[in-house]
């Protein structure tokens, strides 16, 4: 690669107190996400202890562990001045002709392969290992024309154009939930007259009433000294196996169960919430694993009595009531460890719309959280496509030229992207 790039050094004689202000680029900064353009501020060079020297349009690679790893890195663009300053933790590389496009060699770094390569010739003691200049300018390095470099840069960037824009539709599909949530609970939604209730405005229409009135609340098991390894045992969740609306299934654990001794078992429907850590947080139980427990910091909520409350309308409420609305603070013990108890979970006061509110409710949200699940695994897609073309046109699977001859190829990545 030293044959292609030179690292950039500082000139002789550049005085930084000269200038008023300078850009300055931090490791947090840096991206690791394959974005070019890093979020640089200017700093006034007495704020400015020390610092690694770059240039406009330079490559900088961060060179110390874990941020090689993680593939933080950026290229220099649109800098508001010539040069700027980074963290001493960077190598920043500019080609040495007009025979090499900056982006092949930015992409080219983000290759696993690459990455794990030269992981293993990073020097120095556990923790604050590095990656030697040498050994980066050291790395075998592709000799393509300069035309060919730009056809797999641009195949590479629409690639990273539908990561951006399917990014930006999630954030506006998480923005929307929120501001929805908001909405529905409170009065803004709603037509008519509205009351203040100990968990905030609702609308007149709406009756509250005591949460334990509508469900019956069972607590789980302990299961200290009873952790089972392997696939012995019964399962339980954990909280971390409750999510904010759903059930991470991920790793479930095991318990050992002595003869003679029962445990609560989970049924369909079941409405799990969790006593601390993020207190109120609570997911549906739809019967995933047969059999299944629970551990004693979770609670299970099972409608009683007339089912006036759908428990998927309660889930949502929740989500909504402990933390946009703070009613926390009215119902969690302010122990060394805030927790929730079960009376207090039962004296919980809660709303209770008309049956025909609570399921449009849950429909409205259903249907906005289906489109933020939507974005998610597209961006899971997304992130495997472009891996895995970037092997295959690094390593020649798929050639620049054929890249360069087919138009329709790009065309239909570039229709995905918008």
């Amino acid at each position: 690669m030293g044959d292609c790039y030179a690292i950039t050094k500082k000139p002789r004689g550049l005085t930084l107190s000269s200038f008023s202000s300078i850009p300055f680029l931090p490791m947090k900064a840096i991206p690791n996400s394959g974005t070019y353009v890093p979020p640089i501020v200017c700093r006034h060079p007495k704020d400015i202890a020390s610092g690694r020297y770059f240039e406009q349009n330079d490559v900088i690679v961060a060179c110390i562990t874990p941020s090689f790893e993680n593939g933080k890195q950026c290229i220099a663009f649109n800098l508001p001045a010539a040069y700027g300053i980074a963290t001493t933790e960077i190598i920043p590389l500019h080609p040495r002709d007009s025979t090499q496009d900056r982006r092949f060699l930015f992409f080219y770094l983000l290759h696993p392969t690459i990455r794990q390569y030269m992981t293993q010739l990073m020097e120095g003691s556990t923790g604050r290992q590095r990656i030697p200049q040498n050994v980066l300018l050291d790395l075998p390095y592709p000799v393509l024309s300069l035309e060919d470099q730009r056809a797999i840069c641009k195949m590479l960037e629409l690639v990273q154009s539908m990561k951006a824009v399917n990014n930006d539709a999630e954030q506006v599909s998480r923005t929307l939930r929120f501001r929805t949530s908001r909405a529905l609970f409170g009065h803004g939604w709603w037509p008519g007259q509205a009351r203040e209730e100990v968990i905030g405005l609702i609308p007149e229409a709406w009756a509250t009433d005591r949460l334990g009135n509508h469900f019956e609340i069972a607590q789980g098991c302990s299961v200290s000294g009873n952790i089972a390894t392997g696939k012995e045992g019964v399962p339980f969740l954990r909280t971390s196996n409750v999510r904010w609306g759903h059930i991470d299934l991920s790793t479930v654990s095991r318990m050992y169960i002595a003869d003679g001794k029962t445990v609560p078992v989970l049924r369909d429907g079941d409405l799990l919430v969790c006593e601390g850590g993020e207190i109120g947080r609570a997911a549906m139980w739809s019967d995933q694993i047969h059999h299944c427990t629970y551990q004693n910091h979770i609670y299970r909520l099972r409608p009683s009595g007339g089912n006036e409350v759908d428990a998927r309308f309660l889930m949502r409420w929740l989500e909504e009531g402990f933390v946009g609305r703070k009613v926390y603070g009215g119902v969690g013990n302010r122990t060394t460890i805030a927790n929730l108890s079960q009376s207090r979970l039962a004296n919980l006061t809660i709303p209770v719309p008309p049956a025909r509110v609570q399921r449009r409710i849950v429909d409205i949200l259903d249907g906005i959280d289906q489109k933020i699940d939507y974005h998610v695994k597209r961006q899971v897609v997304v992130d495997e496509l472009f891996q895995a073309l970037l092997h295959a046109l690094l390593t020649g699977e798929i050639s620049a030229e054929a890249v360069t001859r087919s138009p329709s190829m790009l065309d239909g990545l570039e229709c995905q992207g918008e």
